[in-house]
């Protein structure tokens, strides 16, 4: 019998196979038991998610999330499309963008969101476990590295990277964007199918490119 589902990893996230035949409710309950099993293995690490295998709403890709979250310490920070290019590519420069930054000894690590009317300010490079909600703000004197969804404001001396970049404002020296249309107020943990970019300055102005490993290579 195929088996409900099966847990493969790739740099800096996890991917479910998912059988498709089987009620989403048993689905359900045996996602909860494979992360049961394995709550020592996977210990508490941020990760992404990528599904495969069986075509599943949105309501349902949140369910899958809280039934892994439920049953151990892992913190899902996004679910990534299963395409290659942006999956498994931005995984790829995030693993290289953490090892770059943790090799400098002035980066500073910080885990949780930012929610309204929270301020977190360093001289040094930022990397950000968590989400970066409307209403809140990120300072760094040089770089700003955020493992989540950038909803509100980013401030930096030299780039800002973000898995979701949906920016209320960011200034990045002397140079400020903001998005001609208003941003959604997000309400949720999670936004589904991400597009992971990095903002910097070129020729004058805040430029955004997709993050993958060639890019970040070459930057």
């Amino acid at each position: 019998m195929k088996e409900a589902v099966i847990i493969k990893s790739f740099p800096s996230g996890i991917t479910l196979r998912l059988n498709g035949e089987i009620p989403f409710e048993k689905l359900l309950q045996e996602i909860g038991y494979k992360f049961s099993e394995a709550r020592n293995f996977f210990g508490s690490a941020n990760m992404a998610l990528s599904l495969e295998g069986r075509q599943v709403s949105g309501t349902e890709e949140l369910r899958i999330v809280e039934a892994i979250q439920e049953n151990c310490n892992l913190h899902i920070l996004c679910i990534v499309e299963r395409d290659a290019t942006t999956g498994r590519d931005f995984a790829k420069a995030l693993a290289e963008m953490e090892k770059k930054n943790t090799d400098q000894e002035e980066s500073q690590f910080f885990k949780g969101d930012l929610n309204e009317g929270d301020i977190l300010e360093t001289e040094n490079s930022m990397i950000l476990l968590g989400n970066v909600y409307p209403g809140s703000t990120a300072y760094s004197a040089k770089n700003i590295i955020i493992l989540g969804g950038l909803y509100g404001e980013a401030c930096a001396g030299g780039f800002v990277a973000a898995l979701e970049m949906k920016p209320e404002k960011i200034k990045i020296g002397d140079f400020k964007y903001r998005p001609r249309s208003k941003q959604f107020r997000w309400q949720g943990r999670i936004h589904l199918k991400v597009q992971p970019k990095i903002a910097y300055v070129k020729n004058n102005r805040i430029t955004f490119e997709a993050l993958t490993k060639d890019f970040l290579s070459a930057f």
